[in-house]
């Protein structure tokens, strides 16, 4: 095959169908609709299959893309989806909520000067077509002792859990809501990411024997030093995510009409407030309806608000379009939908209608000034620009905070934030228990979350002494020192003894 270069390879990338904006913002079925075949083989002909491979080492997970792309030109998808399985089993989620074009699409050398290849869209074919036609990986396993308890079923939970059944352990996943997903399930809305996919995806988990527990809510009904003590698990991994709400601390906060993000997505994604009543969860939305925030929180928040029925949906951030920290695709679709924008504006009271109600918000204008710690342009008050904004419900999507509940029923140490503190290895301060995700970093992506729990489990591994071919087989050492009788050091204590 003749090597393709920037003038070789299709110029444009593959159209994307979507549902029209008019019609979308009325209803919550998927707004882009995916690839079809063709679309998807044109797509995989814009890859250069790079040698440097740079695309792979942007992914955190480390998904051989070139390697599934080449398999998919070559007509094998199931060759494909087995290949990008190896490292994601969550392929139809990721290609839909990963923030590609700051990882694997943001180092693609087709993006100087064209669109990069748009590898979460392949992804999601891959997924989709999996899902569509039943695949499942024969996974041969072969048990081992251990026993190891996973709290919380988002993607780091399950990225963990999944390493660990591959390797043997049985594995016990508890999740505190009444379905399993954590923030796939309660934090992304279906026209984004459908709760069918979340369930199909999370079937392929449970194929590797991972058991779900729902309902429980660790740290209430046992602690984590239980679970290691009296209920015999050999380690835990800690992936709760941080779902606690922040707010300003500003005056009339207490009013109705002023609530979070999450409240708003668990209500509507998790308990389908917008199927009142054939769901017995009402979800009363405002006419004029603020979102305080433009991060893809604040992004499905007033997609959703304008899709529960408000006339106007408003997103007050006081910064600038610029530094907004949302996908661009998630600001493209909800200008289009008629979600308006109030740049450079900051909230100072929540104003009262007589009847505890909320009539408007006093705002003050915003100028930049110069960069803060997270290298954005600090936003500065305009004096005397104080002003009136119209509102009957005000949201509050400026991020999270980690929920105290273990940090108060455990001996874990925590930061000065509150949350899990680590070491590299993602240990905790108690003995063979592991932490990851945004219960560590803060708020973050879904890949990195998965990440985090890959890395979490293959350290549990080791912890365990289960034998792990990832780390095993590395290159033949150039002389004998760093073996013993002629085996490499790596191979230690891997030997299972069968009883006659």
């Amino acid at each position: 095959m003749a090597r393709k270069t920037i003038r070789t390879i299709p110029q444009e990338r593959a159209f994307m169908p979507v549902q029209e904006p008019a019609a979308r913002a009325r209803n919550f079925d998927e707004v882009t609709l995916g690839f079809g075949l063709d679309e998807a083989l044109l797509e995989c002909e814009r890859c250069l299959i790079c040698p440097q491979q740079p695309c792979v080492a942007g992914c955190p997970v480390g998904i051989d893309i070139p390697g599934f792309i080449t398999r998919i030109i070559d007509k094998d998808t199931r060759g494909a989806w087995d290949l990008l399985t190896d490292a994601n089993l969550l392929p139809a989620i990721c290609g839909r909520v990963c923030p590609q074009e700051d990882q694997c699409e943001g180092v693609c050398p087709v993006s100087d000067p064209l669109e990069p290849v748009a590898i979460g869209r392949l992804e999601r074919w891959l997924g989709d077509r999996a899902i569509a036609e039943g695949w499942s990986k024969q996974n041969h396993i072969e048990p081992n002792r251990f026993r190891v308890g996973i709290i919380g079923s988002g993607p780091a939970g399950m990225a963990c859990a999944a390493d660990l059944a591959k390797a043997g352990c049985a594995v016990t996943v508890y999740e505190a809501l009444h379905q399993p997903g954590g923030v796939l399930r309660y934090g992304i809305p279906d026209f984004r990411l459908p709760n069918a996919v979340v369930d199909a995806e999370i079937g392929t988990l449970v194929k590797l024997g991972i058991e779900i527990k729902c309902n429980t809510l660790v740290g209430r009904l046992f602690t984590i030093e239980q679970m290691i003590g009296e209920m015999g698990y050999h380690a835990v991994f800690i992936g709760t995510g941080a779902g606690s709400p922040r707010f300003m601390d500003i005056p009339g906060e207490n009013l109705n009409g002023v609530l979070s993000a999450n409240e708003l997505l668990t209500r509507c994604n998790l308990m389908q407030a917008g199927s009142f009543p054939e769901y017995d969860t009402p979800m009363p939305v405002g006419r004029r309806v603020a979102v305080i925030g433009s991060g893809n929180t604040a992004m499905d928040a007033m997609r959703v608000a304008l899709r529960l029925g408000a006339e106007t949906v408003t997103c007050v951030y006081r910064r600038t379009e610029a530094e907004s920290p949302a996908r661009l695709e998630e600001l493209h679709h909800a200008r289009e939908e008629g979600i308006e924008f109030e740049w450079l504006t900051a909230p100072l009271e929540i104003l009262d209608d007589g009847s505890g109600g909320v009539r408007a918000m006093r705002c003050i204008r915003m100028e930049l000034g110069e960069a803060d710690d997270s290298g954005r342009r600090r936003p500065l008050p305009i004096e005397g620009s104080e002003f009136e904004f119209e509102t009957d419900m005000v949201i509050y999507a400026i991020g999270t905070s980690a929920n105290p509940i273990l940090g108060q029923t455990s001996q874990i140490r925590l930061d000065r934030r509150g949350y899990i503190e680590t070491d590299e290895t993602l240990a905790t301060s108690l003995a063979g228990v592991y932490a990851g995700g945004d219960i560590v970093t803060g708020s973050a992506t879904v890949i990195l979350a998965m990440g985090a729990g890959r890395k979490a489990a293959s350290s549990i591994k080791r912890y365990l002494r289960i034998r792990d071919s990832e780390t095993v087989y590395q290159p033949k050492p150039a002389n004998l020192e760093g073996t013993l009788f002629g085996i490499d050091l790596a191979e230690r204590n891997f030997v299972r003894v069968q009883l006659a």
